[in-house]
C-alpha cells in the first residue's frame, strides 16, 4: 500500500479510514522527519484510541469523514492512501468521496487504495475501478499479494497534472 507513491519525498500524506493503524505505521515508517500525516477516521472510538497509541509529532488523527477532508489537510496533499471499503458503499458515496480526495491532491499526486481479488470481478468493485479511471490519469494495479487473507492487490492512482 505505500510503496511507489512517494511517501520519502512528502510534505502532506493523508489517510482516509486508518483504523487500528496498519497502514499508518507504515506511512510513518516512509515519512520523512519533517512531514506530516492527517488521518481522518470516522469512527470515533477508532480515532481516539490510534491518536492515544501514536505518540508521533507528524501524526494528526481527525475524526471525521471525507466531507470535512479538505478542511482537515487544510493544504494541498502529495499523496494519500485509504483502507475504506469501497465496494460495499453506495456508488454516489463512493463518487462523492472521490471528488474529495482528487480535490485535495496536488497535481501529480498519488492515491492508493487496496481491493480483495475474490470481489474484482464484481458491479460495484468494475464501477470503482471506472470512476478512478474517470478521475486519474494513471493507474496500476500490483501483482495479487496471496499471503493477505483474502488475497488482496493496489490500485495505484497519479492526478492528472
Amino acid at each position: 500500500m505505500t510503496e511507489g507513491i512517494g511517501l520519502e519525498r512528502a510534505r502532506l500524506v493523508a489517510e482516509l479510514g486508518p483504523g487500528t493503524g496498519v497502514f499508518t505505521d507504515a506511512i510513518l515508517a516512509r515519512l520523512a522527519p519533517g512531514a506530516r500525516l492527517v488521518a481522518v477516521e470516522p469512527n470515533a472510538v477508532l480515532a481516539s484510541r490510534l491518536a492515544a497509541t501514536r505518540h508521533d509529532t507528524r501524526l494528526t488523527v481527525v475524526q471525521g469523514t471525507a466531507a470535512g477532508l479538505a478542511a482537515a489537510v487544510g493544504e494541498p496533499v502529495d499523496a494519500m492512501v485509504s483502507g475504506l471499503p469501497w465496494t460495499v458503499m453506495p456508488r454516489s458515496r463512493r463518487g462523492y468521496i472521490l471528488d474529495a480526495v482528487t480535490e485535495v491532491l496536488v497535481p501529480g499526486g498519488r492515491f492508493t487504495t487496496f481491493a480483495y481479488l475474490h470481489a474484482a470481478w464484481t458491479p460495484p468493485a468494475r464501477h470503482f475501478a471506472a470512476e478512478l479511471a474517470r478521475r486519474f490519469d494513471r493507474l496500476e494495479c500490483s501483482r495479487t499479494v496471496w499471503a493477505n487473507l483474502p488475497p488482496a492487490f493496489v490500485h495505484r492512482a497519479t492526478r492528472r497534472a
